[in-house]
């Protein structure tokens, strides 16, 4: 006797191509760019990488323009509901767009440091104790240029670039992301080329090793915490879905066990990618052995889309049980805030001294993010947007000052750099008095949006809290134009190279952004505030 199954046709989801063009541009410009590390000569792919980068960021950006031109201020979901595509993820896209352009000109110069920041062949091994450059690690100041043979002297590790692309695309996705499987997805897309590229500096190898180890290895157990926060959230909803979640979080009978618990793990997860305290432990050491170019790119990229994920899930998936978790993101804010305001305190190298400014910024950020109201979303979006170019300058200056084993980090090489180079330190001191939250700049706007949207919303405590943290940051910032300004050069005092046109046109475009959200922020706050999240 035979039996036929009866068999139901699959559908194919419904694409809006139009509205998630520029995430596809740039993940066919990646697919594209690993095309070119397999068949071009060496010699011809650094070339073909910067222009097929910076033209796919190009062409994203214009796709995204066209697509918000003529969308609607509601929002729509799309490929079967795992991507949302609203205001907020089209201002993030275009933030990250932006900070992605900045960072692949960093990453492409050549001029300020020989060949570029990249080794030219990823399996040099290190070379222990060879320089001496403070690095803090046995060995990790030695120079080991990583040529393979004199004729690769001039080249650099060109697989950086598919890396780059690959990650912006996992950030982009990050935050658009309408249910937590897709969000792990991205999340892992946008960490592993972040591990690669962390341990493929030219200079200072075992320290950039090791700074890659860490992150992996830190990087794995995060996203283990997710993924098990992800697994009880199903139990509980039965369903991964942003709108779902709340659903039964708003209307069931369940006992709240599973719902808090998964919670939590996905909070410690998604934390870990923001750089908030405590989960902030790989940032200082990635920050100071990545290469600067890499910093930069993680520092101001990968912040925005942490955010705008934390963001997302609070604001679609738990915003009816805010009360529930507010409590422990206070707490987490506050630990945040001292951490990078008291640590950075005793930093002596200044890379690390960002990291830990990351920190307390990322205790700012969360404010808005708890808010759950329209002002903290604008807020957030635009102290993203005024952050990233801010950190994305900061990390093209500190390239800058080099001494005979690569970068000069250590503070005490930073005295008198004012009087070497009046423009390199003037250009410093503006970047730090906008971390600082100084009147006139991007940073002062961007904390007055973020502290009044929280205290609108009932956080007068942790405002005031945020408010003694950024006066106690501001002094290591001041320390810094301190020495620049009133100290005296040593006589063998680190010089300050000329940047190329790459490096030039980033740190241009990072100063200029800072000091006109400074001005005139309306526009931007305008932009950030156009929409609400959709699920």
């Amino acid at each position: 006797m035979t039996v036929l199954a009866q068999v139901t046709p699959l559908n194919a989801p419904a694409i809006d191509y139009g509205a998630i063009a520029p995430l596809l541009i740039i993940l066919v410009a990646a697919c594209l760019a690993v095309l070119v590390e397999a068949f071009l000569p060496r010699h011809q792919r650094w070339p073909a990488q910067v222009v097929l980068s910076i033209l796919a960021l190009a062409a994203a950006g214009l796709a995204l323009g066209i697509y918000a031109g003529n969308s609607s201020p509601q929002g729509i979901t799309t490929v079967a509901d795992a991507i949302a595509v609203d205001r907020p993820t089209l201002f993030l896209w275009g933030t990250l767009l932006a900070l992605g352009l900045g960072s692949i000109l960093l990453i492409a110069d050549r001029s300020v440091e020989p060949g570029g920041a990249f080794l030219a062949s990823a399996a040099t091994r290190a070379v222990v104790g060879t320089g001496g450059g403070g690095g803090g690690t046995t060995g990790g100041g030695g120079e080991d240029r990583g040529y393979g043979s004199p004729d690769q002297a001039p080249t650099m590790q060109t697989e950086v670039f598919p890396f780059t692309l690959f990650a912006l695309a996992g950030m982009m996705t990050f935050c658009a992301a309408n249910d937590l499987l897709t969000m792990f997805v991205a999340l892992e897309v946008l960490s592993l080329p972040l591990y690669l590229m962390c341990g493929l500096a030219r200079r200072r190898r075992l320290l950039s090793q090791e700074a890659a180890v860490k992150y992996f290895l830190l990087g794995a157990f995060a996203s283990a915490f997710f993924l098990y926060g992800l697994a009880l959230l199903y139990g509980y909803a039965g369903s991964v879905r942003f709108t779902d979640i709340a659903a039964a979080a708003s209307g069931s009978q369940k006992s709240d066990a599973l719902l808090l618990g998964g919670l939590a793990l996905l909070v410690v997860g998604l934390m870990f990618k923001a750089s908030v305290g405590p989960f902030h432990t790989w940032t200082p050491d990635v920050y100071q052995g990545a290469p600067t170019p890499v910093t930069a790119f993680m520092a101001a990229c990968t912040k925005v889309a942490a955010f705008g994920g934390v963001l997302r899930v609070l604001y679609v998936a738990f915003g009816d049980t805010r009360w529930e978790w507010r409590g422990v993101l206070w707490a987490i804010a506050i630990v945040s805030m001292v951490i990078g305001a008291v640590i950075g305190l005793t930093q002596t190298d200044v890379k690390r001294m960002v990291a830990y400014s990351s920190v307390a910024h990322a205790g700012f950020l969360l404010l808005g993010a708890m808010s759950i109201t329209a002002a903290g979303t604008s807020g957030t979006l635009f102290y993203l947007l005024a952050y990233g170019f801010t950190t994305l300058a900061i990390f093209g200056v500190i390239s800058l000052v080099r001494n005979a084993d690569g970068e000069a980090t250590h503070l005490s090489q930073w005295a008198g750099l004012a009087k070497r180079s009046p423009v390199v330190a003037g250009v410093m001191a503006f970047l730090l008095l906008a971390l600082a939250g100084i009147p006139l700049t991007s940073g002062f706007t961007a904390k007055f949006a973020v502290f009044s949207a929280a205290l609108a919303d009932g956080m007068a405590p942790l405002v005031v809290i945020a408010l003694i943290a950024s006066a106690v940051a501001a002094f290591f910032y001041l320390r810094v134009i301190v020495l620049m300004y009133f100290s005296e050069p040593a006589a063998d005092g680190p010089t300050v190279a000329v940047p190329g046109a790459f490096t030039t046109v980033a740190i241009t475009l990072g100063v200029l952004v800072t000091l006109l959200l400074g001005i005139v922020p309306t526009l931007a706050l305008g932009w950030a505030g156009g929409g609400t999240f959709v699920g």
